[in-house]
């Protein structure tokens, strides 16, 4: 068997199999055509992306999602377990200057029944505590140097939903002590935005390769990487317990109790807010919105409505309605959320120069990790790739323990050819939350995508294969990995190993049409044309739009002399590869690119 003929099959028809995607007002949503998919979950970002467990392929279209500049999920904490009742506290954590806090610490203690327990807020600075009895509650937040005046409330009766709003005040000793920070405060305290950014995005182009390096496959690779990079779930900045929404029965329990409080009291601004609120948080905006609106012309001042009700109006496209309620919030107040649901509202109207130019406002005004988060991506998004990579290594810098930040910047720096550093920033995701599958998935892309092998990623996916045994994708990856790690000498043990990771894959996934073709190249490459057609058909089975399979599955026949069968699948590879590059084409001209330029010069300098 000639081994250098298999890894260089194998290296040659591993392009990365990205699906296409269509931009519409600034939204991603999937295109028009469809294929099985591969055990999907959902994470959000304004509308659901759906996320594969198996291959990443040509035509296998990935549902992403905006949720990155959305609210996070709710964190709930679940005050006593061993305590039956139907009580809930719920409200927001706000700042002096009435901006959400996320991440603060909220505590909340009862008598009687005796109840202690917390939770952090989410990016919306919200919380609520579930499954509470009756009884006399009292709630305080605390973050960084700052904790808020202590606020009692009575549960008189079961079946209640209870709302209290906290607002954090610089305590006595973080104010003594702030003439002398220490150098152990956290990285958001200390990163004042001092720096100007070096670069002024001044216009938009039509879309062209600038910014980015490598071949074509590696620019198709990297445009999917950003697309997943805006579908990243915000990661904590610190080492905080994770929490998670309501239980469904809740989430059922509580609604059917606000419909009926909407039914006693259908004039009742809370129950209208509070009702549309929830719908917002499911998203279910279509009905979220009218409950919202009678809200709004209930109580025509109300902040936090009006918020609510801007982005219900942006969730289902009305711009001007969103555009109007925005402009009522922004005389109010001056915030970066605000300035971030601008540029959401400016993205989504096809204007994403406002939309960065905001993006940067909100940083400025509050530079956490997700306003940074936000500003890299849309930066990356447009192209604007070396600037992409600048804000994301300041984040990272500023925030150390945010894996998306590392993830991200992995992704620009591959945008620039840079695969080594980006596979290193990948690896150091990876150590950062081991559990975490994302840097796992974006690293074994990378590796097959890029030129040459990445030394750290092998074993990081021998971890991600121990860590998710039944993941499809830990053993085509991991495969995929070993087989370009060995390229120069191959074994027989170590492609009888690659091809019993992928063996793994597709029995794990019957969908997981990667796996079948790269088994088919690999038995192939053995002269075993038989074996390998069965493959290479089982991967058109899982994914008809895999342009690639056709034309292996044609070089088999060939092969075993039937040339009319032969020449029937490379006309198949043909017109699928032209449909597909039309697709790509248009998806590229739909994305406008950013023009650049050099900040401008704040005064005449001095001759040298």
């Amino acid at each position: 068997m000639k081994l250098r003929a298999v890894m260089a099959e194998a290296a040659r028809h591993t392009q990365e199999r990205w699906e296409p995607l269509v931009v519409h007002h600034g939204y991603k949503r999937p295109a028009a055509q469809g294929s099985k998919a591969c055990r999907p979950r959902a994470s959000h970002r304004i509308v659901a992306r759906r996320f594969s467990v198996c291959c990443w392929r040509t035509g296998a279209f990935v549902l992403l999602a905006l949720l990155l500049r959305a609210p996070g999920l709710w964190a709930v904490a679940q005050a006593n377990p061993s305590i039956s009742g139907t009580v809930s506290i719920q409200g927001r954590v706000f700042d002096a200057q009435g901006s959400a806090v996320a991440g603060a610490t909220v505590q909340v203690q009862g008598s009687p029944p005796a109840v202690a327990d917390t939770a952090q807020t989410n990016q919306r600075g919200e919380f609520v505590f579930a499954n509470l009895g009756v009884g006399s509650y009292t709630l305080t937040a605390a973050s960084s140097a700052m904790r808020s005046h202590p606020e009692t409330i009575q549960a008189s009766q079961a079946d209640q939903n209870l709302h209290v709003d906290l607002t954090l005040e610089p305590s006595p000793a973080a104010s003594s002590a702030s003439a002398a920070p220490s150098k152990s405060a956290p990285a958001m305290q200390a990163m004042q935005f001092a720096d100007e950014p070096d670069f002024t995005v001044a216009a938009v182009t039509d879309w062209t390769a600038a910014g980015g390096h490598g071949s074509d496959s590696s620019l198709r690779t990297s445009e999917a990487l950003t697309r997943e990079t805006l579908s990243l779930k915000p990661s904590d900045v610190a080492p905080t317990p994770r929490t998670d929404r309501p239980a469904p029965g809740q989430v059922v329990a509580s609604e059917n109790l606000l419909r009926a409080q909407l039914a006693a009291e259908p004039d009742s601004f809370d129950a209208n807010h509070r009702l549309g609120r929830l719908y917002l948080d499911q998203a279910r905006f279509s009905e979220a919105l009218p409950l919202l609106q009678t809200a709004f012309r209930l109580q025509p001042t109300n902040f936090d409505n009006e918020y609510d009700l801007t982005e219900a109006c942006l969730h289902v496209l009305d711009l001007q309605q969103a555009r109007s309620h925005l402009s009522n919030l922004l005389a109010a107040r001056n915030t970066a959320d605000l300035h971030r649901l601008a540029a959401e509202i400016d993205e989504a109207s096809g204007d994403p120069l406002a939309a960065v130019h905001e993006y940067e406002k909100a940083a400025q005004l509050d530079p956490t990790e997700q306003n940074y988060f936000a500003w890299g991506s849309e930066l990356l998004l447009h192209r604007a790739v070396l600037q992409a990579r600048q804000v994301f290594g300041e984040g990272v810098q500023a925030f150390p323990h945010s894996s998306r930040m590392l993830i991200a910047l992995g992704g620009a720096l591959f945008a620039g050819a840079l695969y080594e550093d980006a596979a290193q920033r990948l690896c150091e995701a990876s150590d950062l939350n081991p559990a975490d599958p994302e840097a796992y998935l974006f690293m074994g892309k990378i590796d097959i995508a890029a030129p040459d092998p990445l030394p750290c990623v092998e074993p990081k996916l021998a971890r991600f294969v121990q860590l998710e045994p039944g993941n499809a994708l830990a053993h085509y990856f991991y495969g995929m990995a070993v087989l370009k790690q060995h390229a120069v000498s191959p074994d027989a043990p170590t492609l009888m190993e690659v091809q019993t990771q992928l063996t793994r894959a597709v029995a794990i996934d019957p969908s997981c049409a990667d796996a079948y073709l790269q088994l088919g190249i690999l038995k192939a490459a053995q002269k075993d044309y038989k074996a390998a057609i069965d493959d290479y058909h089982q991967a058109i089975r899982a994914n008809p739009q895999l342009s690639e399979a056709y034309y292996r599955l044609g070089v088999a026949y060939d092969r075993l002399g039937q040339r009319d069968e032969a020449a029937r699948q490379f006309a198949l590879h043909d017109e699928i590869r032209k449909q597909q590059a039309a697709e790509v084409d248009r998806q590229r001209r739909e994305i406008k690119q950013f023009l650049v330029t050099p900040p401008a010069p704040q005064g005449r300098a001095e001759a040298p």
